[in-house]
Formats: C-alpha cells, sequence, structure tokens
C-alpha cells in the first residue's frame, strides 16, 4: 500500500492471552461473526507487507508473515521489535493490536493523512471516544520507530511499557469505534453493538474496500500447476521465471550491414551472412562480409558496421570519415545470462511475460492459474434464443459474460442457465471431482436477493460455504455473494440486472483472482469526478465516467441498471463514496474497449 511515494507496512500484534479475560486468546476471539485478528488484518490488507506477532497460527494467508517476541509474552514494545525485524525498507508502518473489533481501512487511511498530509511528526496514534490515546493503534515513521528502540540501550524492549516508544513530535487523531476489548465487559459491549440497532452496515453489510479485504484473505491460492507459457496466460507465477539459456544464444547483427574483422580498411569477400545460417564461416583479419539483421557473426569477426556508416567501393570496405565509432553486434548473454532471475514469483502472466519465456527457452512455467469459471445465469424469465413469450426477458448479459470475465483475467470453462426452482442450486453446488477440476470459480448471475426465487443463500449454506461477502454497502451490487465451497470452488453471485451483475463483478472478480493466483490485491486507481455530489447517493455508487480533455471526470447521470446502455462511451466506472464533492477522486475501475 502507498500513501504519496511512501510504502506502507503493517505489524499485528496478537500476543494471545489476555489476563484481565481469563487468559482467554484474545485474538481469535469472534466478534460480529469474525476473529478480531481477521478484523485487523483485514484493515491492513493493502499493506505491501504484513507480519503477525504471537503464537504462530495456522490458516494465515502465505503472504502474512508470523513473529514472536523474545521472550514470549514480554510485552508489545518486544513484540514491535520483533515485528520491525521481519519487515523490509518501507517508510512508513502501522503498529495495530489485534483486540480493536471494528478496525477498518479507513482508520488506517486517517492515520496516513494525519501523518503525511499534515505537520511533519514522527507517528499518528488514534484516540478513542474516551479521549484515550490507543498507542497500539498507531503511524510510525520507519525511521523515528527503530531510533526509538535503539534508544533502549542496555534495558531492551522486554517488559517495557508502549509509552517509553512514543516520541515527543506525534500527531492524534480523534477516531470512533476504535475501542478496545481488554475486559469481559468490553466484549459484551462490542459484540452487543454488533448486533443491536447500531450494527446497520458493520455487523452484516461491508464497505467494498473491506469486501474484497475479507476476499482477498479469505480465498485459498490455487494448486501449483506446469504449463507451458502460452497455456499460462491470465495465471501468476508460483517460482521465478528463469532463464533456460542466454539471450542472444550467440553474437548476432543488430542491423544490416557489414561483419568486420581487425582495422579498417577491410576487403570485401563476396560471402553473405543470412539469418539462420548454419555454415561455418570464419573471417580472416582485414576482410568483412555482408550480413543481415539477426545473422550470427563468423569466427573472426570483430564488430558490424551498419550500412549507413560505410562505403563499399569494388571490394575495398570503408568506414565514412563522419561516421560514429560504434559496433551495432549484440554480444552473447548481452540481454540475459542462462540462470538470470527474469520475473519473480508472483508476477502475473501476461502475453509480454509468456514471450519473454520462450525467448529464454523456458518450455514450462510454475503457476497457479488461469483462472476458469462457470457461467450460470438464473431465472425462469430469462430467455437467450428465439421468440419471447409472455412474461420473458431477452438474456442479454449471459453471452456476454465470458468476454467481461476475460477483462478480469478469467477463461469460461463452461455456461449454463438455471430455473428458479427450490433444488436448482444444489446440484450445481454439490461436491464433483470433475467440476472441481474443471473450473475455479462459480460466477452466478442474480438469486442474490432475499425473494422468494433467490434460493442461492440457502442452497449455499446446505452446502457447507463459507460466505466471505453477504451485503456491501454499495449501489448497485449490494446484494452480492462471495463464498467458499468445501471442494475448493469459489462462488461469486452477482445481482441480476445487467448493469449491477457487470459493475460488480468489475469490482469484485480482480481481487478473486489476484487471491487465487496468490498475487497483491490490485492497485487502487483515482481520479477527480467534476459532478460527484450531483450522482453520490447515502451509500458508495457505482457509475459510469467518461474522460474530459483536462485529465477529469465526468459522471453519466439517469442511467438505468436494466441494460447497459449506460456503460456506451464510457471510459471508466467511478465509486463515487457518500459525502464527495464535485470535484473529488473516487476509485476508477477502467473499462477496456
Amino acid at each position: 500500500m502507498t500513501h504519496g511515494q511512501a510504502r506502507f507496512d503493517a505489524i499485528v500484534l496478537a500476543g494471545g492471552s489476555g489476563s484481565r479475560m481469563g487468559g482467554v486468546d484474545k485474538p481469535s476471539i469472534e466478534v460480529a461473526g469474525r476473529s478480531m485478528l481477521d478484523t485487523a488484518l483485514d484493515a491492513v490488507a493493502d499493506a505491501s507487507a504484513v507480519v503477525v506477532v504471537g503464537p504462530h497460527r495456522a490458516g494465515l494467508a502465505p503472504t502474512v508473515r508470523q513473529t514472536q517476541e523474545s521472550p514470549p509474552g514480554s510485552g508489545p514494545v518486544a513484540a514491535v521489535a520483533a515485528g520491525l525485524a521481519e519487515l523490509g525498507d518501507a517508510e512508513l508502518v502501522v503498529v495495530l493490536a489485534a483486540d480493536l473489533p471494528f478496525i477498518t481501512p479507513a482508520a488506517i487511511a486517517t492515520l496516513a493523512a494525519a501523518l503525511v498530509s499534515g505537520p511533519t511528526a514522527d507517528a499518528a496514534f488514534a484516540v478513542d471516544e474516551s479521549g484515550r490515546v490507543q498507542f497500539l493503534l498507531g503511524l510510525w515513521r520507519v525511521d523515528a520507530l527503530a531510533s526509538r528502540l535503539r534508544a533502549l540501550g542496555a534495558d531492551g524492549p522486554a517488559n517495557q511499557p508502549m509509552k517509553v516508544l512514543v516520541p515527543k513530535n506525534h500527531a492524534t487523531v480523534l477516531m470512533s469505534g476504535i475501542s478496545d476489548c481488554d475486559t469481559d465487559a468490553d466484549l459484551a459491549r462490542a459484540r452487543a453493538r454488533s448486533t443491536g440497532p447500531l450494527a446497520s452496515g458493520s455487523a452484516t453489510e461491508l464497505s467494498l474496500d473491506e469486501a474484497r479485504a475479507r476476499v482477498h484473505r479469505g480465498v485459498d491460492m490455487l494448486t501449483v500447476r506446469t504449463l507451458a507459457p502460452v497455456r499460462a496466460l491470465g495465471g501468476a507465477l508460483a517460482r521465478p521465471l528463469t532463464a533456460a539459456a542466454p539471450l542472444p544464444r550467440l553474437a548476432v547483427s543488430a542491423m544490416d550491414g557489414y561483419a568486420v574483422s581487425g582495422s579498417g580498411p577491410w576487403q570485401l569477400d563476396p560471402m553473405i551472412r543470412y539469418a539462420g545460417s548454419e555454415d561455418e564461416l570464419e573471417l580472416p583479419d582485414g576482410h568483412a562480409v555482408r550480413i543481415a539483421t539477426g545473422a550470427h557473426l563468423p569466427t573472426g569477426a570483430d564488430a558490424v558496421l551498419r550500412d549507413e556508416h560505410v562505403d563499399a567501393t569494388g571490394t575495398t570496405l570503408r568506414r565514412r570519415p563522419d561516421a560514429p565509432v560504434r559496433d551495432d553486434t549484440r554480444r552473447r548473454g548481452e540481454d540475459w545470462h542462462e540462470g538470470d532471475e527474469l520475473a519473480p514469483a508472483g508476477t502475473p502472466v501476461t502475453p509480454a511475460l509468456a514471450s519473454v519465456a520462450l525467448s529464454a527457452e523456458v518450455g514450462e512455467l510454475a503457476v497457479r492459474g488461469p483462472v476458469r469459471a462457470r457461467i450460470v445465469v438464473s431465472g425462469d424469465e430469462i430467455r437467450r434464443d428465439g421468440p419471447l413469450r409472455p412474461g420473458q426477458t431477452r438474456d442479454s448479459l449471459g453471452p456476454l459474460m465470458p468476454q467481461f470475465l476475460s477483462w478480469c483475467g478469467v477463461h469460461t470453462a463452461t455456461e449454463a442457465h438455471l430455473r428458479d426452482t427450490a433444488g436448482g442450486f444444489d446440484e450445481l453446488l454439490a461436491p464433483s471431482t470433475g467440476l472441481a477440476t474443471a473450473e475455479h470459480l462459480v460466477v452466478i448471475v442474480g438469486a442474490t436477493g432475499g425473494g422468494a426465487a433467490d434460493h442461492l443463500r440457502l442452497a449455499l449454506d446446505r452446502r457447507g460455504a463459507r460466505t466471505l461477502v453477504g451485503r456491501v454497502r454499495c449501489r448497485p451490487g449490494g446484494s452480492q455473494v462471495v463464498a467458499t465451497l468445501p471442494d475448493g470452488r469459489v462462488v461469486l453471485g452477482l445481482p441480476g440486472n445487467p448493469y449491477a451483475a457487470v459493475v460488480t463483478l468489475l469490482a469484485m472478480t480482480p481481487t478473486l483472482v489476484a487471491a487465487l493466483t496468490g498475487v497483491p490485491r490490485p492497485p487502487v486507481v483515482t481520479g477527480a469526478v467534476v459532478n460527484a455530489a450531483e450522482v453520490g447517493a447515502d451509500v458508495a455508487r457505482l457509475v459510469p465516467v467518461t474522460r474530459l480533455a483536462d485529465g477529469r471526470w465526468r459522471a453519466v447521470a439517469g442511467f438505468r441498471t436494466a441494460h447497459l446502455a449506460g456503460l456506451i462511451g464510457a471510459d471508466a466506472l467511478a465509486v463515487i463514496e457518500p459525502g464527495a464533492p464535485d470535484g473529488g477522486h473516487a476509485e476508477l475501475l477502467t473499462l477496456p474497449r
């Protein structure tokens, strides 16, 4: 994660035992249906690197590092020191305790704004509603934190109070909803809040960013496969791409011209060296031959002179007096040598990467993905072919879903239509080795609401699915569902209206693909929307926008969700947050042409 140009890492303190709660493992306590550790990790899901400090915990994502303070249980300062030792060269680092049941990415962003945008400070800490400074919810400049730790000297960090680290030059930010759970009474209040009237939008509904963070953390990576580079397109490297041969493999000519031996002038021999020629040719000192671009140099050649830099008179070749002294040879291994790393693990397999693999004589790549999907359009009223009967609706989305999914890096394996029957989804979601190997993602259009014909959620429950996202505070797309099945498949349930389905798919699928293939979440791109206030609502709203000549964006007003006319001519989708002013920045989801 970055703010401005600064990289942003995170240390999550999950030391476990809560002495004032009978020694219970606090980070594992659930509030609002998820553990407080999961909540903390969701809050920092955009960090470049995350380290959890405390007893080892099974089930954390492989991208989350784990360590423990020494000696175990020696307090938060020792835990901070252990966590910092696991991180790299980030400029900023969050220090966050795993006992804040309602912490969100927005709170981290608020701290970042206070530290980066305000007067220069070494750290920024949250202040809760009671006026108490939460020193275990702070954002630090790494050099300042490291300096404070070094200043402890011989005393060391063990069993020190957090206040010994607090610099004089720090900022504080008043926030709501960031009180910790330190006692049984705190926990009871948090759980009451998560189920009572104040829970609207917090316990069952997630912000769009929270939903994507939960998906990225909660979806298991695919198993590693070995595929030819072209077949691996859309996946991500599970191991680094390493050159199997140098490039060029031999010294070759970079231009049409002459291969020469020694200093000129040269005797021009009658042979011509063509690209792909396998014949052996030795060039004596003082001689030259014609050579084509890509041809390997004859034995004894010192350099290649391009046509425009020489004069050939009869059998004599001379460098022009005004020509630069240069060699147009591509030497063996000039681009890379055998064994060089060309791309690290986690790099998406794009056409460019596949091409490099072929150039490097790499015949197989170890990858996760590409992600394969089954598309299911539900609804008795949907008809793809033939004349419409009374009450039917043309399937204007199903035939195009493979294209929309391909924009997100997903290959369509199969397509189906499902009628509105109580047991229709049970067969679709039933465990099957054949299906599990054919698809990783089941994309369902419709049946995500709570109406009489919306059976998806009940079917997921019957199949023992783990629901990661049940509702999202956005419009359209609030009724979307993301769940994982016991056989490993992921279900993405989209609203039934075409526009709602497409924008939800474009907002969520890139994060799903990143989780399945083991790469970081896609970076957030923003832009200024000149009429944001005009199209805003009481929840985040996904609206089509067009790019203006000055680089800003204008939202399309008055679009409808029953069709995709609002996307015609649009360049992107903008996520307009509640209260966004005209000219305010919004997240942009690019629409490929």
